[in-house]
């Protein structure tokens, strides 16, 4: 099962992210085998790390839960909250596998309840991941996340139907793991 995982990070966190950092990719090598995509969230600078993505296949939702939550940065306090949600990864590839190579981009979340939104991969060619965000059981639709290659964050909010969601977030992102 696939699933999504955004740790946003709690303001004034920066240096104990950068004290944690290597804890953090040691426990990310533990799972390398089912990752997907994974990297920071970027502040208006476009350097100063914000979140953290990992998209990652786990055998269930309790493995999600503990993949989440047991991380080193989580554990010591680096984020304020974490958006933990199955997905279902539309394009069937790795962010490694992304014919664009690796770079920089933007994370689009899509929020909503109810019927599906957008649940046909849009036939963009700069897409580095797309799929729901489901319930832990995958029969609800809650939303839409991708990661996208794109001019700015208006082009990037533009792989989603922004009008048919209960809110849409852009963020800067990049290719994570050990540099």
């Amino acid at each position: 099962m696939e699933f999504f995982c955004y740790h946003r990070d709690r303001p004034g966190s920066l240096e104990l992210r950068g004290e944690l950092l290597e804890a953090h990719w040691s426990y990310m090598d533990r799972f390398a085998d089912g990752m997907i995509a994974r990297g920071p969230t970027l502040g208006d600078d476009g350097e100063t790390p914000t979140g953290s993505v990992h998209v990652v296949d786990l055998p269930d939702a309790a493995a999600a839960r503990a993949f989440a939550f047991d991380e080193p940065g989580y554990q010591a306090g680096v984020y304020r909250d974490v958006l933990l949600r199955r997905w279902r990864n539309a394009l069937g590839r790795t962010m490694w596998e992304f014919p664009g190579g690796p770079g920089g981009g933007f994370l689009v979340l899509g929020l909503g309840a109810g019927p599906a939104v957008d649940p046909e991969v849009p036939a963009r060619d700069d897409l580095i991941a797309y799929g729901p965000l489901l319930s832990d059981d995958g029969s609800a639709w809650l939303g839409t996340a991708a990661l996208v290659r794109a001019e700015d964050a208006a082009a990037a909010r533009a792989v989603l139907t922004a009008e048919r969601y209960a809110t849409v977030e852009v963020h800067a992102w990049t290719f994570g793991g050990r540099r």
